[in-house]
């Protein structure tokens, strides 16, 4: 039996045209010969009637204390998605294919009891199997499962994208298909960089990479669960027949060299995060404990902290600008000395191919320096180099990485290193 999972994200199921789109979409997968699971988010966006944040505002509006359970609130967010398989299982009844609704519960997904962000620990398949063999499509509700003393839980941001990828690790899937309101994943944001393109494969690494910088299209902890039971991912538009981009284990192998060797690019692509301040601590050589205590106290108040850089006699790390106000209160009251710069933003250029590779860095100061934007941090990886600048600059620092390392072009010829 090849099973397929079909995710299909909020906008993908918002109204009826889009719903039929869908069904075109089962319907191809079907006389391929798949058996598809389908995997459906909450409709449309905030405003619209089942959205998840509309129906989670709908649960704020009526706490006037401002304290709202947590178990009540998973229980009001999952709704959104039973509500969008019902709907879609419906739809494709309606069309001729036999479907029936599942929520994440009936579907087997166990999870960990913590509201609001809960992990799966157990998926139980037999059902599905089921009714698979029985060639029925099942449409499951995304972004929840229930705990084993039959709590509801939700699964977090981009949890959707997760419910599917352990639906296709746990049911031997060929690959899982991500449908959403864009081509597939792009070497950079196209609304800052004009000449952005589809990267038609990426590594299950790079994309992690990418997801965990900024880059939106996929949930990093979705391509994780993949990468660890190895099931091909598709991500792709709804209406378009692009084949979008096709994220797996191997390497983005461009094809023989000139001598006959595997070759691939520096550099994939490029994410970015905005809305951040960066801190730095002066403190004297011996004082180890109060740098411990000042991190410790963060971590307390759940401010993650990014870009850290230890010095001896200075701290430099980064914190989210909402965050900001309480990690200075932090660092008030610890008495030290610290500076604050508000204001920038992280960019991230990612590639397998600058895995061992040297000079890197010195390229991407290079093509930055050359148009005067000043680099204000630094940090790396093993296939990742990230930069904070002033995010006045991270129009044209995008663009000029974006130009410099040749990714608008799908052969990148300049830009290829020796596998």
């Amino acid at each position: 039996m090849k099973i397929i999972v079909q995710k299909f994200g909020g906008t993908s199921v918002a109204n009826s045209a889009l719903r039929e789109e869908v069904v075109k979409r089962v319907r191809e997968a079907r006389e391929k010969g798949f058996r598809p699971v389908v995997v459906v988010s909450a409709m449309g966006r905030e405003g619209d009637p089942y959205a998840t944040d509309t129906l989670k505002n709908l649960m704020l509006s009526t706490c006037a204390c401002g304290e709202q359970s947590l178990r009540d609130m998973d229980l009001i967010m999952a709704c959104g998605e039973i509500i969008s398989a019902v709907v879609m299982s419906s739809t494709l009844c309606a069309s001729g294919i036999a479907s029936l609704a599942l929520t994440g519960a009936q579907a087997g997904m166990v999870t960990d009891g913590n509201y609001g962000s809960a992990q799966v620990v157990e998926f139980h398949p037999e059902r599905l199997l089921a009714h698979l063999r029985s060639d029925e499509v099942v449409v499951v509700a995304g972004f929840q499962g229930v705990t084993p003393e039959g709590e509801i839980n939700t699964l977090g941001r981009g949890g959707s994208d997760t419910s599917a990828v352990i639906l296709g690790a746990g049911l031997g899937a060929e690959k899982v298909e991500i449908y959403t309101d864009v081509n597939g994943i792009m070497t950079a944001d196209p609304k800052l960089v004009s000449a952005a393109r589809i990267i038609d494969h990426l590594t299950y690494n790079e994309v992690c990479q990418l997801a965990h910088e900024g880059a939106k299209v996929i949930h990093p902890r979705a391509v994780e669960v993949a990468m660890q039971h190895n099931v091909p991912l598709v991500v792709k538009h709804l209406e378009e027949k692009a084949a979008g981009t096709v994220i797996s284990a191997e390497s983005n192998v461009l094809g023989e060299g000139r001598f006959g060797e595997r070759e691939m690019r520096v550099i994939t692509g490029i994410a970015h995060t905005t809305g951040l301040a960066q801190l730095t601590v002066e403190m004297g050589a011996d004082e180890a404990d109060l740098e411990l205590e000042i991190f410790e106290c963060l971590a307390d108040l759940r401010i993650s902290i990014d870009l850290i850089s230890i010095f001896p006699q200075q701290k430099n790390f980064t914190v989210k600008e909402e965050d900001l106000s309480r990690a200075e209160s932090v660092l008030k009251k610890l008495g030290v000395s610290y500076r604050i710069n508000a204001g920038c933003a992280k960019v991230a250029v990612v590639g397998l191919g600058m895995r061992n590779l040297p000079g890197v860095m010195a390229r991407v100061i290079k093509a930055l320096s050359d148009k005067k934007i000043r680099i204000l941090q630094s940090g790396d990886s093993n296939i990742t180099i990230s930069i904070l600048i002033q995010e006045h600059d991270l129009p044209e620092a995008l663009c000029t990485l974006h130009e410099y390392f040749r990714l608008d072009s799908p052969s990148g010829e300049d830009e290829r290193v020796l596998a």
